[in-house]
């Protein structure tokens, strides 16, 4: 395990014990965390439900959001921070994604807690009913923008054989049967279903071993599994889904496995389909 990315519940209770200055950060519903959470962690939901497009006047609000936020929450520039939902696809990857913003936002020291919650709790560790008492920060961006995407970068690759499209969403969206994750009763979230021309695909829960966890695969596993498509650890990859959650779930898998030029299309589907004049591909069928 890549322990400075997956952290396991066993080395974070031994960072805590020892003194280090650390914020444990939880991405669950905010219900949640008031019935219980590990000890002295604070609740920042948003890291899962917040939805951008990858513009500049987006973007610019996404990183004012979460300054403020983080400065909120008592997160300090340089401190160690450690985000858990309750396992590793309970939230769609809600902690990948809040691990991925925070590098986005230039806080490289931060971690992912392995397994989750649930694991923490089965293994008896400390947890707590009580809303930490947070001392506020002042917390500031530096954008890192060599792991984002935006959509015009998505547009160029549509050109360019160079860069692959990764879609990494579940299988009823690749094969157009719904629009998101979130569909209900039969209506769509999104308004097109589809997919970006030319991508490939690798559902997100093939790179996740159920079997203990769940957790990620080996770093054999998932380079076997990315060659079978083709792709390969030095290739330039853009990732998509929804909203970039699950995107970042994949970021991360491939990123401890030796994938080198990896970024994440934040707006993803969410702002892919709602732009008319965007291509789609429905079930191998272009469209404008």
């Amino acid at each position: 395990m890549n322990e400075d990315i997956l952290l396991s519940a066993e080395s974070l209770k031994k960072l805590i014990d020892g003194g280090t200055d650390i914020l444990i950060i939880d991405v669950r519903d905010a219900d949640d965390y008031s019935k219980e959470h590990i000890a002295g962690a604070v609740s920042v939901p948003d890291f899962f439900y917040h939805l951008t497009t990858s513009s500049s006047v987006e973007l610019d609000n996404t990183y004012t959001k979460f300054s403020e936020m983080l400065s909120a929450a008592g997160l300090k520039n340089g401190q160690k921070a450690v985000l858990y939902e309750d396992g590793l696809t309970t939230r769609f990857g809600g902690s990948c994604r809040g691990w991925w913003i925070l590098n986005h936002i230039g806080h490289s020291n931060s971690a992912i807690l392995d397994k989750g919650y649930s694991n923490w709790k089965a293994l008896r560790l400390p947890t707590e009913s009580e809303e930490t008492v947070l001392t506020p920060s002042n917390f500031s961006v530096e954008v890192n923008n060599d792991i984002l995407a935006t959509k015009e970068d998505v547009l160029s690759a549509l050109e360019n054989p160079n860069t692959i499209l990764l879609d990494n969403r579940d299988a009823r969206e690749w094969y157009c049967e719904g629009s998101s994750p979130y569909d209900a009763d039969g209506k769509d979230f999104s308004p097109r279903r589809g997919r970006i021309p030319g991508a490939r695909w690798v559902e997100w829960y093939s790179l996740m071993d159920s079997s203990d966890g769940p957790t990620f695969k080996s770093s054999e596993e998932i380079t076997e599994i990315m060659a079978e498509q083709g792709i390969g650890k030095n290739d330039d990859i853009i990732i998509y889904c929804f909203k970039g959650s699950r995107a970042s779930n994949t970021f991360v898998a491939l990123k401890m496995a030796g994938f080198t030029k990896l970024r994440n299309y934040l707006g993803s589907w969410y702002e892919w389909s709602a732009d008319e004049s965007l291509p789609i591909e429905v079930v191998g069928t272009e469209v404008a």
